[in-house]
């Protein structure tokens, strides 16, 4: 039978077709009920499948469709939701139901994908991102983060987990939409919505893990897992051992399905250095080349997070783009002046920032005392592009003592000054919700368990955080991550937009001069220089030819004069008289304290706490 996917309960012309991978088990069967009576002993509905060569189980079920509840009977014993479930509608525990994508009326048709240059991301989560945290209301903000100048949005995870509300990074069932943020044609409409405003979507996804509280593979085949590698979260995912095949045929038709029947435009792949694989090819490299024929011409494309900065990732197993954490730790210590845990190895000074703003990472090899071990591959050559820069994600605002935002512990003008240079490189930037607008929501770490478990995720997290001796001294002060006012707390305030009109109108302001100068639009790093123009200062010179050079200077610290000026980078191009101002962070409509020339007649005024751009007259 002709299959959109190779796994899971798809509607066809006269019934459901069921397929479902369960090595450990003799016999397989479906159990079928509706959404007005549900009953898990239902044995008069009870249709055995057929078993199939690899230990898979499939069967047609005549007079199902869209909208019946089943489950997987295992040797006549206990029944569990399909592990390929697209829905569920009771949460984890309860059962599965049936969808139909292709019942969905797609208004995207002339949407033909996007690429992975000149995207400017948004990462966002869904629950939090509104006050109903539902896809539904998600939309209706769709056209502020255009306005904005976003192109991308990052949706954090939103696979099925237990309890009420969570990060998602403790998915249990990943082809399932989260019951609360929406049935699964809300996510659809969420997406063509994007797509008619020009946005690209891709997802967060986590392969390199399951969640600890409704998670039933191993109920069907132990070999989902393996001991063979460590693993911080849970058990290790077996993607090379004895009966590795079909585990990697299920995450592989996961991200198929995800491109295949939500129209996105590629995923964010979580913690890419826990997918332990010493075959060939390695399932990243499996992924990403099922899921861009899954795309059927549209164009996709793939973040990692990967902490080792291992760029064999783009190189070998075709990712598109890596997060750069190197360049957000060295900003967070300018900025923060803490240099703790992973941050010791830090210091935040000029030089690393003109060095990464060419070079890449910053550790490329070299020993790293935090991990006693070297750190980082060579990523000299590497497109701009393919670093992911963030002064703020979900993971570091979150391993604060509470979750503070960077303008709430920064001063508002290095802040500024920071903003710019993120948003004026060539690699590709990304903010986090309410980043743009100064949000005044904390962003803490939330999940929602039962008590026993909570408790034990509130003492990893706590222990996690005790890392930093500056948050091990108030302990006993952290927000619990399964109160619900943890979660209430980070959810955005959208008139803060107006409120906070100054901060918008900051990240409007780069946005639009990232997307129309054309120097900065280019995304070019081989004409880009840079040089240590101060203690703390350094400047970045785009030699575009002449007229067309940009200079960016970025002084965290406080003023200075340069008298003389002995250094190249800021020398003015042939046929000028000079630099002036095309662009200051000071600028008062920002909250700045006014703007003044830098380059005078005899002498430069680097001002303080500032940056800005300059163009030759």
């Amino acid at each position: 039978m002709s299959r959109r996917r190779a796994i899971g309960a798809e509607v066809v012309e006269d019934g459901v077709h069921f397929r479902v991978w369960a090595p450990d088990a003799s016999r397989v069967s479906v159990v079928i009920g509706d959404r007005e009576r549900w009953s898990a002993v239902d044995l008069a509905r009870d249709q055995a499948l057929a078993k199939e060569p690899h230990g898979y189980f499939s069967g047609l079920v005549k007079g199902a469709g869209a909208g019946t509840l089943y489950k997987y009977r295992l040797d006549d014993r206990d029944a569990y939701p399909d592990p390929a479930s697209r829905c569920q509608p009771e949460g984890p525990h309860g059962p599965s139901m049936v969808i139909d994508p292709s019942s969905y009326r797609w208004r995207d048709t002339a949407w033909r994908g996007a690429s992975l240059r000149g995207q400017v991301i948004s990462e966002i989560h869904i629950g939090t991102f509104t006050s109903e945290g539902t896809f539904a209301a998600a939309i209706d903000h769709l056209h502020d983060l255009c306005d904005t100048g976003i192109t991308c949005i990052e949706v954090m995870p939103v696979n099925e987990f237990a309890g009420t509300f969570g990060w998602g990074y403790d998915g249990v069932d990943l082809f399932a939409p989260y019951r609360l943020y929406g049935e699964p044609d809300d996510f659809r409409r969420f997406v063509d919505a994007a797509h008619q405003l020009r946005l690209s979507v891709i997802l967060d996804v986590v392969y390199n893990h399951l969640g600890p509280d409704g998670c039933y593979l191993a109920k069907f085949a132990g070999d989902y897992f393996t001991k063979k590698y460590t693993n911080e979260w849970g058990e290790a995912i077996n993607f090379d051992g004895e009966n590795s095949q079909p585990v990697r045929e299920f995450f592989v038709e996961n991200a198929c399905h995800w491109i295949d029947e939500y129209h996105l435009d590629g995923l964010r792949l979580d913690a890419t250095q826990s997918l332990h694989d010493a075959s060939r090819p390695h399932i990243l490299r499996e992924i990403s080349e099922r899921a861009r024929e899954a795309a059927s011409g549209r164009t996709i494309f793939f973040i990692a997070e990967n902490e080792p900065q291992d760029v064999a990732v783009i190189r070998e197993h075709g990712i598109d783009a890596m997060w750069n954490d190197d360049w957000h730790h060295s900003t967070a210590v300018a900025l923060t002046g803490k240099a703790e845990a992973y941050y010791s190895d830090y210091r935040g000074s000029a030089q690393e920032l003109v060095s990464m703003a060419r070079l890449g990472f910053l550790f490329q090899g070299q020993h790293y005392r935090w991990q006693k071990k070297r750190r980082g591959t060579p990523s000299v050559d590497l497109e701009p592009e393919r670093l992911v820069l963030y002064l703020q994600n979900h993971d570091q605002i979150a391993n604060s003592a509470r979750g503070e935002r960077l303008h709430q512990i920064a001063s508002a003008g290095e802040v500024r000054a920071m903003t710019a240079l993120l948003l004026l490189l060539p690699q590709t930037p990304m903010l986090f919700q309410g980043q743009e607008f100064g949000a005044s929501a904390p962003w803490v770490y939330f999940a929602d368990h039962e008590p026993e478990l909570a408790e034990k995720v509130a003492r990893g997290r706590f222990d996690f955080l005790s890392q930093f001796p500056s948050i091990a001294s108030v302990r006993d002060k952290l927000p619990l991550p399964h109160d619900r006012d943890s979660f209430d707390r980070c959810k955005l305030d959208w008139s803060e937009r107006q409120s906070h009109a100054a901060a918008l109108q900051l990240h409007r302001d780069l946005l639009r001069m990232r997307r129309e100068d054309p120097v900065f639009a280019a995304q070019r790093i081989d004409n880009l220089h840079g040089s240590v123009i101060g203690k703390d200062a350094f400047a970045l010179r785009w030699f575009a030819g002449g007229a067309d050079d940009r200079l960016l200077i970025v002084n965290p610290q406080r003023e200075f004069q340069l008298d003389p000026v002995p250094e190249p980078i800021l020398a003015p191009p042939t046929g000028s008289k000079g630099w002036e101002m095309l662009w200051s962070s000071e600028s008062p409509e920002y909250g700045g304290s006014g703007v003044t020339e830098v380059e005078k007649q005899d002498t430069w005024d680097v001002p303080g706490r500032a940056a800005v751009v300059l163009k030759p007259w």
